[in-house]
């Protein structure tokens, strides 16, 4: 392929489409103008990036009226790449305050002479130091990583006590926990699909509530114990829902039945403590082709 062909290309494509959306349908058909369009859009690469943050000084993942978010400024960034705005497709929305080690995105890319592998050292040299492009590469035309995602793990990390270390406390929830046995008993009861209400933010309206939780654990990893739980997707606030309920009914010393009653009875009010954004971290999100490569 020539150097420029895609420009090119695109610029006819343009040029068409500017036609079309001034003339009348009866010389550029409906038709005409979708062909046109879905022709733009291939000769644009999908880029998608994996990128890891310190959610601390950000009101979320998603782009908000006010206050500073991880989209934004990765849309900033990458608009200083390409000299015009772009949109990019987050595979998980972060509440304010809350991290990640392996969120991925993706964009449409019109530029040809940066390579998919190199956009993640281009990103660095533009992004703050609270967020790091760890991984770039090219996508099919049609992969959206919210859409596409088969598995998201978080990890939420614990410190056992409530005395942190300054250098901690900004990534972890120190408080007094029981036993790992009496919390792994609770936690049992997340695997599999359940209706998962009684750990939905009170006010969130998607109405799906099911979701199917492959698995979840605590374990230790010093200093910290970790409560890991893998899923295909989850409802808003329901990890840090999860956490508060069974690390204040284990230590209360409830059998784990009262949390399995909890889950059961759907009700939003039920679970209890919510507990803090800073312990919580989207660890990573795979898709199928990542899953064929681990085997």
């Amino acid at each position: 392929m020539q150097p420029g062909f895609l420009a090119r290309e695109r610029q006819k494509c343009a040029q068409l489409l500017l036609l079309a959306l001034h003339a009348r349908t009866q010389t550029f058909p409906g038709c005409v103008v979708f062909f046109l369009l879905i022709r733009y859009s291939c000769l644009m690469r999908n880029i998608r990036v994996c990128v890891a943050y310190d959610g601390t000084d950000f009101v979320g993942w998603q782009r908000q009226s006010s206050g500073r978010s991880v989209q934004e400024v990765l849309e900033d960034a990458l608009a200083g790449i390409h000299k015009h705005p772009l949109r990019i497709y987050g595979a998980g929305r972060t509440d304010s305050g809350v991290h990640a080690a392996g969120q991925v995105f993706n964009f449409y890319s019109d530029l040809e002479t940066i390579p998919a592998r190199r956009y993640a050292s281009a990103l660095n040299r533009l992004l703050p130091p609270d967020i790091r492009a760890l991984d770039s590469r090219e996508a099919g035309e049609s992969f959206n990583a919210r859409r596409d995602a088969c598995l998201r793990e978080y990890r939420y990390y614990l410190y056992p006590g409530r005395l942190v270390p300054p250098w901690l406390r900004r990534y972890s929830w120190g408080t007094e926990l029981a036993g790992l046995g009496e919390m792994n008993g609770m936690a049992s009861f997340l695997t599999g699909a359940h209706d998962f209400t009684s750990f939905a933010a009170v006010g969130d309206t998607n109405p799906a509530k099911v979701k199917e939780v492959f698995s979840a654990a605590f374990y230790p990893e010093s200093p910290f114990v970790v409560f890991r739980i893998t899923g295909r997707a989850f409802l808003w606030r329901m990890v840090r829902n999860i956490v508060g309920a069974i690390t204040r009914l284990a230590r209360d010393g409830a059998p784990a039945g009262v949390f399995r009653d909890i889950l059961r009875a759907r009700e939003s009010l039920h679970a209890g403590m919510t507990a803090p954004a800073r312990g919580l971290f989207l660890h990573k999100v795979l898709y199928e082709d990542d899953r064929r490569n681990m085997y």
